[in-house]
Formats: structure tokens, sequence, C-alpha cells
């Protein structure tokens, strides 16, 4: 005999089940859609990231996909097709049927390989693609070798020299920085390193044994310090541009300069931060507390750290490159005399200006 209350139950589940489905695809859809850039004309835009950058949220998306280690693994023939494929959207000449989905995965390989401004493919390992298995293998090696002056010698050389590859890589392509400044900052940034991981490591001899696993990590922080200040001084001198709400430049601000600077510096320190600190930690405690490490296993420790750091740098990379906006803002008042005169002269009521704080 049917049973009407269970009939009931079941069908109240299932109303329920697919009520919910549609209210969820409604509003994932929805809120999918609020935060992607909007179209033009209902056509992506293809000179703005995919996701509004106006959340850490967005950003971090953003960062996720420029700085995915499996873009580093693209052949040239489909970076190629990828380029050729979004030559084709800006025309309107895409092959018929291509989704939004196959135009937002071309512009994401595009961009992983070739520079926004140029248009040239950049060396594989200045790529922001390469940052996680670059930084994953050199920080692994300096983890591992702290402790003779030879080994911090050579890691830290190697280390500021790939530094010295992505920021020649990822220059601006409108002003090239001059070959004697970047020289300047790499011998700058590699001495800094070197003296520091040197003079900390003498100094930490005789305490706890995780003390001296964090000597790497003071030598990158201070290397960071040096080398972004130094690769950029002409703009603290000149100062950067600074746009009003509508994107027109008011002038060139050093005060600018400065927060920019500042913000890449952080930003550069908090993403060794995890990797090369919390390292320590894990292998301090596999050495103290397990026989892993012993027993002619000691050559465990540098694939060990390798695969620890890349595990964090995946997620760090992208979520330090979040934290602040790459077109920041900064009120008028903070800025020189020259420009708030300027914006009073034009009757403006700016209160905020922006800049690009580069990567």
């Amino acid at each position: 005999q049917l049973d009407l209350k269970v009939v009931k139950q079941w069908y109240q589940r299932r109303v329920r089940g697919v009520l919910n489905y549609y209210t969820n695809y409604y509003y994932k859809s929805n809120l999918r859609k609020m935060a992607e850039t909007p179209r033009i004309e209902g056509r992506i835009d293809l000179d703005q990231p995919r996701w509004q950058q106006n959340t850490f949220f967005n950003r971090a998306r953003h960062f996720f996909a420029v700085t995915d280690p499996r873009n580093a693994l693209l052949s040239s023939s489909q970076l190629e097709g990828a380029k050729g494929l979004l030559q084709l959207y800006r025309v309107g000449q895409e092959p018929l049927g291509t989704t939004e989905e196959e135009v937002f995965n071309a512009k994401k390989m595009y961009e992983s390989a070739f520079h926004p401004e140029t248009g040239q493919k950049m060396n594989i390992l200045g790529r922001m693609s390469f940052q996680v298995p670059g930084n994953m293998s050199i920080c692994g090696m300096m983890l591992t070798f702290y402790k003779s002056t030879p080994a911090i010698l050579i890691w830290q050389w190697v280390n500021q020299s790939f530094n010295a590859m992505v920021n020649y890589t990822n220059r601006s392509g409108n002003s090239d920085i001059p070959q004697s400044l970047l020289l300047k900052s790499y011998f700058a940034a590699t001495g800094c390193a070197v003296g520091v991981a040197v003079g900390l490591n003498k100094a930490t001899a005789k305490l706890p044994p995780l003390v001296g696993r964090l000597v790497p990590f003071a030598a990158v922080a201070a290397a960071n310090c040096v080398n972004i200040p130094m690769m950029r001084q002409s703009e603290l001198f000149d100062g950067i541009d600074v746009l009003d709400s509508e994107g027109n430049v008011v002038g060139q601000s050093p005060a600018a300069a400065r927060s920019a600077i500042i913000q890449v510096t952080a930003s550069r320190v908090i993403m060794a931060t995890p990797g090369m600190a919390f390292t320590p930690v894990i292998m301090n405690a596999l050495d103290n507390k397990t026989k892993l490490l012993k027993n002619g296993r000691a050559w465990l420790a540098a694939p060990i750290q390798v695969v620890i750091i890349g595990c964090i740098l995946t997620f760090a990379t992208p979520l330090a490159c979040a934290i602040f906006e790459q077109k920041s803002s900064i009120s008028v008042g903070s800025l020189e005399q020259s420009i708030q005169e300027k914006l009073k002269a034009s009757s403006s009521e700016e209160k905020y200006l922006f800049f690009n704080k580069g990567l």
C-alpha cells in the first residue's frame, strides 16, 4: 500500500533539490559575470584581465593564471596558435563556433609567454610561469647548502642571476633598462645577499640549528630590499606617471614611485617568506624527531625541500602578487606640490590619482 507520507517527503526532496540546483546555477553564473571585466559590445576586452581587479580574490584568480607553471610547458606551436586566435578575435574573424572559454584560454597562454608591450616572445627563464619551478629549485638548494661559504657564494649568485633575468625579461617595453643599471643592481644585490648570509652564518654558529637554517631567508629578503630600489632608482628621481580617474596623465611623481617600490618590495619578501621560513621549521623537525634523514639518507634533504617549497610557492607567488592592486592609488595630498597646484589650476576635484606599481 502506498504511503502518502513517504511520497510527500520524496516529492519535497526532489523539488528542493531542483530548486537548489537552479538557484546555485543562477547565482554562480551571475556572480561570475559580475566578477569578470565588462564586455565591449558583447565581446571580450583582450587588453584587460579576465577578472576585475578591485578585490583580492579576483586579483588572486588573475595571478594564479599568470603564474601557472603548466604554461612553461607549452610548445611554440601552441603559443603561436594562441597568438593567431587572438589576432583573429581582435578583428572579429575568429573561426565559427569559437567559445569565450577558448578565447580566454588562448589569452592565458599568450600572456604567459609574450611581452605585453613589445609582443615579443620572452625568454622562458624570465616568464612569470617559470617563477615557481625556477624559485623552488634555487631556494631548495640555498636551504640545503647553507653552512659552507663556497656553497653560499654559488647559490646566492645563482639566485640573483635568476632574479636579474626575470627583471630584464619583464622590463618596460617603452623605456629600456640601461645595462649599466642592471649590472649595478645585480652586483649590489649579490654582494648584499652573500654578505648577509656569510655574516649571519658566523653570528649564528653557536645558536640552535633552526636559526642557521633561516639565514638564507634573511639574505634573500635583504637582497630584495636592495635590488628593487636600485633597479628602479631613476623612478625615485624622475617619478612615474600618475593618472586621473579617466586615465589622463597628470604628471610624474617621485612620491608615487616610492609607494610603488615599497609595495613591490613587500610583495617579493612576503612571497619568499612561507617557503623559506616554514620549510626550515619542517626540516628541523624531520631532522630531530624522525630517522628519515639519518642512516645515510641525508641526500634526501635537497629533494624534500625542493618539493615542499614548490608546493608552497604555487600558492604564495600569486597570492603575494595579489596583495596590492596593480593600478594603485595615492591621495592628492601625498603628492608633490607641483601636481597639487596643477590639479587646482584645472579645477579638478580628484582626491586620488592612480599609478602602475609594477611587478
